[in-house]
């Protein structure tokens, strides 16, 4: 069998799939999304509106596929089977993209073709992850899964024992040899905290062998795929960015140190990237949303009473710049806070991310 045919028996159809967010609508699409985020379960809902005989699935990662035969061979195959979907899966854009009424591509590159819509798909928001939870019971569980295990659709499907593990696996596949998992777990150690690239560098420099060059090209090839996220401060671009992933377990897949406050704020970064373009950080405030005028504030066990002097600077940095609504994001606290300048909101992340 030759390696155009197997990829065109296989089929897709008898996959369960569950209801995203976002969908492929159009006929030439390129999909990006970080690495387990649902990019092929997205293609298996698109597919399943066709007869396999129409369709045909190449994965450029699969072992068993010729890409030497793939680059001859397809065009002609296409035309002589008369398929109508094709999809190329992890493609590189280093062989011809052959004529179909439907191509389908996933790729880490950022690349733009006239004719081709651009998809990116991020992991389970809280309101796709309660579709997918079929675990837990009430949604304060499925809040602690969200929060300790991440937003990954395989890690809801997965046996708690074996999360962290699979986890592991996920930063070795991301990563392209030993240097670059250490700076990736250096990068995740520092979730939520405001640490320049050469602090971090300087920092690993004293546990292993490592140059500047290697160590900023990882960071920036990091950030290009969405593994991690820099956040600047808002209106001063020199100043220390924030450090957040894509998904905070990681965290707690490499250490068994805690940073409680620092996961919550990276799952609350979370939620925000899936709606919000510009997102910036100010002193005391987490998040600010310029086009919202919104601030939002991570705290896991908020009381008004015992922070009456933190909250006079949050609400003083509000005021300088004009900021109409506070959110405080808490575990499980929820407030009513009387304010004659900004209306104030201290609701539980399992309320915020749903309201």
């Amino acid at each position: 069998m030759t390696s155009l045919e197997f990829c065109h028996e296989l089929e897709f159809n008898k996959i369960n799939f569950i209801e995203r967010k976002i969908r492929i609508t159009h006929p030439k699409t390129i999909l990006r999304g970080s690495p387990r985020v649902g990019k092929s379960f997205l293609i298996y809902d698109y597919l399943s509106n066709f007869a396999p005989k129409d369709y045909i699935y190449i994965d450029f990662l699969d072992f068993r596929v010729d890409k030497e035969e793939i680059a001859l061979g397809l065009e002609e195959y296409i035309f002589r089977n008369k398929i109508k979907v094709i999809v190329l899966e992890n493609f590189q854009f280093d062989i011809k993209i052959p004529f179909c009424d439907s191509v389908i591509i996933t790729t880490k590159m950022d690349n733009k073709i006239k004719g081709y819509k651009n998809l990116f798909l991020w992991a389970l928001d809280f309101e796709e992850y309660l579709l997918h939870d079929k675990k837990n019971q009430n949604i304060t569980q499925s809040f602690n899964s969200f929060l300790k295990y991440g937003n990954l659709p395989q890690s809801v499907q997965t046996s708690e024992f074996k999360i962290y593990k699979e986890l592991q696996n996920i930063l070795k596949l991301i990563t392209k040899d030993e240097t670059s998992l250490e700076i990736l777990k250096t990068l995740i150690l520092n979730i939520d905290e405001k640490k320049s690239l050469n602090q971090l560098f300087l920092n690993l420099k004293t546990k292993m062998k490592i140059s500047k060059d290697k160590f900023y090209e990882e960071c920036k090839t990091f950030e290009e795929e969405n593994i991690i996220y820099f956040l600047p401060k808002y209106n001063q671009s020199k100043a220390n960015r924030k450090i957040f992933l894509y998904n905070g377990a990681f965290f707690d897949a490499i250490t068994h140190k805690k940073k409680f406050k620092n996961e919550l704020t990276n799952i609350i970064f979370q939620e925000l990237k899936n709606k919000f373009k510009e997102i910036y950080y100010l002193d005391y405030i987490d998040f600010f949303i310029p086009e919202r005028n919104l601030a939002i504030i991570s705290i896991p066990f908020f009381n008004s009473v015992l922070m009456q002097a933190q909250l006079k600077k949050i609400k003083k940095i509000a005021l300088d710049y004009k900021i109409e609504e506070l959110n405080i994001v808490t575990v499980s606290n929820s407030e009513v806070i009387n304010s004659n300048d900004i209306k104030i909101s201290v609701l539980p992340f399992y309320e915020w991310a749903l309201s």
